[in-house]
């Protein structure tokens, strides 16, 4: 049975939505491989955190996009947050954001 994909907020994919073509294209092919895979999906497409944090890799010409997710009881995909990288290194308040979302759903 494949995994089902849900966002924490609206706002979440609307900023997936709103991100480069190239990159969101590469974002929907890692999806697909999510459902398919869940959890079985590693390095280079996915990267886990730990705590049950993970991230989606996606990237394209114009950026890197970075989407960070959570696996919920019943094969749900929970993407927590996104965002596209500018730096080389992962933004602390964005890691910081992204798990307290993450203790939001495990807390729910």
């Amino acid at each position: 049975m494949a995994f089902t994909i849900e966002y924490f907020h609206e706002r979440v994919l609307l900023e997936v939505e709103s991100w480069p073509v190239d990159v969101l294209a590469d974002y929907a092919r890692l999806v697909e491989l999510l459902v398919e895979h869940g959890p079985n999906l590693r390095l280079p497409h996915s990267r886990a955190f730990g705590d049950g944090l993970f991230e989606l890799r996606p990237k394209g010409h114009s950026g890197i996009g970075r989407a960070f997710y959570c696996f919920l009881v019943g094969k749900r995909v929970i993407v927590l947050h996104a965002f596209i990288k500018k730096t080389q290194q992962t933004p602390e308040r964005e890691l910081k954001l992204a798990r307290q979302r993450l203790k939001e759903m495990q807390n729910a």
